[in-house]
């Protein structure tokens, strides 16, 4: 199975700012019904984003501490 790309290039801090800032206005409401998809949609990019590299973290952790023999 190929590996998925990523299609942002945004560090995993800056995606989670930028979710907590999408967060925070659904929250109090800024955000008019006609940009309520494409915000939903761009949060959702990010949360992608975020696995991605957190998966890739996990990958190369896992390969720097397991011993080989």
């Amino acid at each position: 199975m190929a590996k998925k790309t990523s299609k942002l290039e945004i560090s995993y801090t800056e995606a989670v700012k930028e979710l907590e800032q999408i967060l925070e206005n659904l929250r109090s409401g800024k955000v008019e019904i006609n940009e309520l998809a494409p915000t939903v949609k761009r949060a959702n990019e990010l949360v992608e984003e975020c696995r991605r590299q957190l998966a890739l973290t996990r990958e190369e952790l896992n390969k720097i501490t397991t011993p080989t023999l």
